[in-house]
């Protein structure tokens, strides 16, 4: 029989260890959760442990192996989200841009950051990231930018943007036997950067030209900009109501950007916010308009100006510019900052033609995959740099090919140039090939972006994301889609074989070749194939 002394100090000695058995079980919760705000960090980076930063243009950089900088202050073209992962599970993160010093064995942070560690792996660290600091909206994109390729007119209209040709571009799509999709209508359809009205020079109905792209199956996107030319009449409006930054004399300033000199609308100012949302409102119930290419936004334009909020960033700015999106499902981005986990469709910065850009693509995606970017676009098929396709002589069909396969099995499929109008017929079979590839898996590609609406798991990653410490942090030539697609493109010119490492598991290649991983195979390739695995139960 037990006497009540010794009772209660059996009751004692127990609170004390489920304590302490408590604080040991959810130490690492807790610190996650109240992580102390470092001015400067200094982690010494083991051997077997890799770093991958927010910086998207910076993807074919990732995982940090050789010496790197970086300054969040630039977007560098592209998405930033201020944070950095590492396959250990350590998260930094930040509400505002920082420096990164990386050199082997140190990393260096400068900036108001905060590190967690969180498990042991890539995975585990992105996802108390993205539930943490962005986590998923619950909403996406509008489905078709997913299941079916887009159309951008851009490399054949470039700045002539005008009805007559606009159809044709779209009867042609369907004529040569691709599916219709989104067409977005690129820069010059309007009169005038900020008055966004359909030149009437070009556009004799543009009500109707809507219409009839409805009819043929098209959704139907503008492009816009936050720029406002100052020799519109809509300049003297903003002006007046202070809608515009300012210079340091009070005055709205003149930023240099790639169409030339033009002032810069102030979205911090919440009246301007919403007379930009009300030209866009203006356009989808007038004409029909079903959403925007909002391009533009970069930090840089943003900096060195004045705005309605005092000491307001570049990158608020940017971000402010982003939230216009998420009242059109059908929208798209090139530049962003903070912003992971919206519905917003965001799309790598343009990429020339040819084959060294495009090994840029992958890398680059799957960078945009973990920082909460996910609904994301690899660019152009064959590149979107229009000076690219000035020269025939310089045309590269082969590159043609290799990017729509390479596009064809990641979260979105663009087209700009035609290839109807490029390629023999041996190409573009190909090219033609890499879509019906892509039909018949739409249907799992939609099903991974309304996941990844839900948890925040990245549509594309890595395999190291998915078989974490199997020796695979460096793989960056090939992609999981979901966790039942492996993806690994042609991306060497004049190829005919591809080295595909296998992870384990039983995977059913392109060619019905049952494999056994994990193991490292040599895949025979012809020009109309796109080596993919697909997973056995």
């Amino acid at each position: 029989m037990i006497n009540k002394n010794s009772h209660d100090s059996y009751v004692k000695i127990s609170i004390v260890i489920i304590a302490l058995i408590t604080f040991l079980f959810f130490a690492g919760v807790v610190n996650a959760q109240n992580a102390k705000l470092n001015d400067s960090l200094s982690i010494k980076v083991e051997k077997s442990t890799y770093w991958w930063t927010g910086i998207v243009n910076h993807g074919s950089s990732m995982p940090l192996v050789d010496s790197y900088q970086a300054d969040m202050r630039d977007n560098y073209g592209n998405q930033v989200q201020p944070l950095m992962l590492s396959s250990a599970g350590e998260v930094i993160w930040s509400n505002d841009p920082y420096q990164i010093d990386f050199i082997p064995g140190r990393l260096k942070v400068k900036g108001s950051v905060k590190y967690n560690k969180i498990g042991s792996t890539l995975k585990e660290a992105y996802t108390f990231a993205s539930q943490t600091y962005f986590p998923p909206s619950g909403k996406m994109p509008d489905p078709l930018l997913f299941t079916n390729p887009q159309y951008n007119t851009w490399i054949e209209l470039m700045y002539d943007q005008n009805q007559k040709d606009i159809l044709a571009y779209a009867k042609n799509i369907i004529g040569n036997g691709f599916p219709p999709g989104v067409l977005m209508v690129d820069d010059n359809w309007q009169e005038d950067y900020g008055k966004l009205n359909f030149h009437q020079g070009r556009f004799s109905d543009p009500k109707k030209m809507i219409s009839e792209l409805h009819s043929m199956g098209f959704k139907v996107m503008l492009w816009v900009c936050p720029f406002i030319s100052p020799d519109c009449d809509v300049y003297r409006e903003v002006a007046r109501k202070k809608y515009l930054v300012t210079d340091n004399g009070g005055n709205p300033a003149m930023i240099r950007w790639w169409n030339g000199y033009s002032s810069l609308i102030d979205l911090t100012n919440p009246d301007a916010f919403n007379w930009f949302k009300s030209q866009l409102d203006r356009l989808v119930n007038e004409y029909g308009v079903d959403g925007f290419k909002l391009d533009a936004g970069d930090f840089d334009f943003y900096g060195n100006v004045n705005s309605f909020k005092k000491n307001a960033t570049p990158q608020e700015h940017s971000e402010l510019w982003g939230k216009i999106g998420l009242s059109y499902p059908l929208n798209e981005y090139r530049a962003m900052w903070k912003m992971g986990g919206q519905p917003l469709a965001e799309r790598l910065r343009d990429k020339s033609h040819g084959f060294e850009d495009l090994k840029f693509l992958i890398p680059n995606m799957l960078t945009a995959g973990i920082s909460g970017y996910y609904f994301s676009c690899p660019d152009m098929i064959g590149g979107g740099e229009f000076r690219s396709f000035l020269d025939a002589a310089v045309l590269d069909q082969e590159s043609v090919v290799r990017s729509a396969q390479c596009h064809a099995l990641m979260p979105m499929m663009q087209f700009s140039v035609a290839p109807w109008r490029i390629l023999d017929a041996k190409h573009f079979a190909a090219v033609k090939k890499s879509v019906e590839i892509r039909e018949r898996y739409k249907d799992y590609i939609l099903e991974l972006a309304v996941k990844a609406s839900k948890t925040g798991e990245p549509i594309m990653r890595s395999l190291e994301f998915d078989y974490p410490h199997q020796g695979y942090e460096r793989i960056t030539d090939q992609f999981l889609l979901g966790n039942r697609l492996l993806v690994a493109p042609v991306l060497e010119k004049g190829a005919t074989t591809r080295k595909v490492v296998i992870p384990k598991g039983r995977w059913k290649s392109f060619n019905g070749q049952i494999i056994t991983g994990p193991t490292t195979i040599e895949v025979k390739t012809g020009l109309d194939d796109i080596p993919f695995f697909e997973l056995i139960k």
